[in-house]
């Protein structure tokens, strides 16, 4: 009865927050190349699944419509700067809680305007894991620039942040800046790569088959935006994802971070405990003031 009444709570809390945050839709239609149906997005935790940090997470499932949630912070604090935050899931799921929501109302406490995007999962059949939701990245970049004024954003201080696959997500957004479907409006004229990147556990950057050599989806260049990440070394996913993203940053000149704790596991989120791999966003938020993302209100 317990549970049930924390669930029911946590849901309300939910449904609260949405209703002050807009929600835009991102494709005027069906998103590219959408056909079968995926079933009812839902949350599809269960009773007996793990929590984190003594807390339950909404794992939402079968996303066929993709959206856009804005979490503005108070106007007296707004710095300008704006993160497009990923969740992960392993392109499966979307942690929403644990890697979304949270994370939107942490940016705003530092001043930064958070734009939660809710992408396609699961992965399509026949198409690459990570395709069609760099579509709907890719679009939501260039929504958020489109209406900077509206959100009162500088549009050149536009980040990306993930966690897991949506570190992975954010990656492959910062290293392909050409559109992976037809132009729909003039939103899609504006730059849709991120102008920083924060990947926290990030997933899928290296093949470990070919001595960790990065994937072809995340082609590093001296164009690729400054960058942050944060990792541990009891980490399934494995460090070296992380490890020889850095290096490979390094190589092309890159301005880039990387923390690597030494125990923590996978997917903590923000949820602060007395793991030093959770107090990230501490790092982070000093990696974003002193690299100039964040400006004086």
């Amino acid at each position: 009865m317990h549970r049930r009444f924390l669930l029911l709570g946590l849901l309300f809390l939910e449904v609260v927050v949405r209703a002050q945050s807009p929600v835009w839709p991102l494709w005027p239609g069906k998103a590219p190349g959408e056909s079968e149906p995926v079933g009812e997005e839902k949350d599809t935790t269960k009773d007996g699944d793990n929590l984190v940090a003594g807390r339950r997470v909404i794992r939402l499932g079968n996303v066929s419509q993709p959206t856009l949630t804005v979490y503005s912070p108070p106007a007296a604090q707004n710095t300008g700067a704006a993160v497009l935050v990923c969740p992960g899931g392993g392109y499966h799921i979307l942690a929403w809680d644990l890697e979304g929501t949270e994370v939107c109302e942490w940016l705003n406490s530092i001043g930064v305007t958070g734009v939660l995007l809710k992408y396609r999962v699961p992965k399509r059949a026949g198409r690459p894991n990570h395709e069609p939701a760099l579509q709907d990245a890719q679009r939501a970049m260039g929504l958020i620039r489109s209406r900077a004024k509206e959100l009162q954003i500088d549009p050149q201080r536009v980040g990306a942040l993930g966690f897991s696959a949506g570190g992975n997500l954010a990656a492959i957004l910062s290293n392909q800046p050409d559109r992976k479907y037809p132009r729909v409006d003039a939103a899609d004229d504006l730059s849709c790569r991120p102008d920083f990147a924060i990947l926290v556990y990030p997933a899928y950057l290296t093949d470990k088959d070919q001595g960790d050599a990065l994937r072809p989806e995340v082609p590093v260049s001296p164009k690729t935006p400054p960058t942050f990440q944060s990792i541990t070394q009891d980490d399934p996913v494995r460090a070296e994802t992380a490890l020889f993203y850095s290096l490979a940053l390094k190589k092309a000149g890159v301005p880039n971070e990387l923390h690597v704790y030494p125990r923590g596991g996978h997917g903590y989120g923000l949820r602060r405990t007395e793991n030093p791999a959770t107090f990230w966003p501490d790092r982070a938020t000093d990696w974003m003031r002193y690299s100039g993302w964040l400006k004086q209100p």
